[in-house]
């Protein structure tokens, strides 16, 4: 069965993370993705994050298998003259270069525009295409902090810290895909093309509405994590159990006394500050500190098997390996098992998208840099002594 963006094709300039990771969706949904490298050196993600046994990054893999890889450097008149040509038969055009890059380069959205007026040209930047700081470069980690982010991770008091996950990369890639999709929406009503423009700095003030709201409307600020949610007064966060640690996603009226069976606490039923959903700060704070002793002292699997006795909205503070091994992440797809010709059986990431008439899909090798250059331009019109003529004009 053919995916949704079967017919589509994406050629794929960017880098590292929020550019390929929204390629690599649009691949998921059905769309042929042409990653264009730099000759020789290819994409930054391909040097990040290496196994040396492997001989390959995390970071490429995870975001770049099933496409293919054309060699091309855009800089050069030869590489110009064989993008444009590729332009002329393509749909999207994705990138994440700093702002005025490709319109230096002859390749902005005008420019493509003029070849090919369907073209969406999608790019996502660091802090935006416009304004004072427009040109500043910067990656996941300096989007976090400049957006905000990472000054509410942690308790009061204690330095600030960030998380094991690239937040703003992949907030930046949602919206560029989502950007680009709107965007094919609309071209079917006007047979036109449009510019796409998103940002790590946009994603992360986009990812924290709710707190910004607060701060717009009160004029405080929302604060530290403090293991929870410094807005959600509830018995909502994270506890350390004897063993490892549980999160609790609130508990509503209706399953407080359940709750107080897990815990052994039946003369809370009736508590006359706890027994509600939604209570003050200090009373949160009480709550925080009573049930963090009661947690304390039973193992993670214990209190798991209780909370789910009584219905909770719960779950267990997991790793990686106890994820991969919950047959619950491999039954809707979002870890699959492949066969890799060269590794052999290797876990993947699937889609996090299920389809019901276009089935979403997963790549499995990812390939070397430019391995399919000359056979993309030979099938998109080019005789083999024109290649010879681009190599001798520089394109790769």
């Amino acid at each position: 069965m053919s995916g949704a963006l079967d017919g589509i094709r994406v050629l794929d300039l960017s880098t590292l993370v929020q550019g390929p990771q929204a390629a690599a969706m649009l691949h998921g949904l059905g769309a042929e993705v042409l990653k264009i490298e730099l000759p020789e050196v290819g994409d930054m993600g391909r040097h990040v994050g290496v196994i040396d046994e492997l001989g390959v990054s995390v970071f490429f893999v995870a975001c770049n298998r099933g496409k293919r890889s054309v060699a091309l450097d855009l800089r050069t008149d030869g590489g110009k003259e064989a993008f444009l040509r590729l332009v002329e038969n393509s749909d999207v055009v994705v990138s994440n270069f700093q702002p005025g890059t490709l319109e230096g380069w002859g390749l902005g959205y005008e420019d493509l525009a003029k070849v090919n007026p369907r073209i969406i040209w999608a790019a996502g930047s660091f802090l935006g295409p416009t304004g004072p700081d427009a040109l500043r470069e910067g990656a996941d980690i300096a989007g976090e902090a400049y957006g905000g982010v990472i000054s509410g991770i942690g308790n009061d008091g204690e330095p600030v810290n960030t998380v094991a996950s690239l937040l703003a990369d992949h907030c930046g890639s949602q919206n560029l895909q989502t950007g680009i999709l709107a965007a094919l929406f609309a071209r079917e009503r006007t047979g036109r093309g449009q510019r796409v423009d998103v940002s790590l700095l946009g994603g992360q003030i986009w990812m924290q509405a709710p707190e910004y709201t607060h701060y717009f409307l009160t004029g405080e600020l929302a604060g530290r994590s403090n293991g929870g949610h410094p807005l959600v007064h509830a018995l909502y966060g994270v506890w350390p159990t004897s063993d490892g640690a549980i999160a609790i996603a609130g508990c509503p009226e209706h399953l407080w006394e359940g709750m107080c069976r897990a815990i052994e606490r039946p003369d809370w039923v009736n508590h006359p500050d706890y027994a509600t959903y939604w209570v003050t700060k200090e009373i949160s704070a009480m709550m925080r500190a009573d049930f963090g002793e009661i947690f304390s002292k039973r193992t993670t699997e214990d209190w798991s098997g209780r909370l789910a006795n009584e219905g909770q909205r719960f779950a267990p503070v997991r790793s990686h390996d106890q994820v991969t091994a919950d047959p619950q992440s491999y039954s809707n797809g979002y870890i699959a098992e492949v066969e890799h010709p060269d590794w052999g059986n290797v876990n993947v990431v699937g889609c996090p998208i299920q389809l019901s008439d276009t089935p979403t899909r997963y790549g499995t090798e990812v390939a070397e840099l430019g391995q399919d250059t000359e056979i993309v331009l030979v099938e998109a019109g080019f005789g083999w002594e024109e290649l010879e003529g681009l190599r001798e004009r520089g394109a790769w």
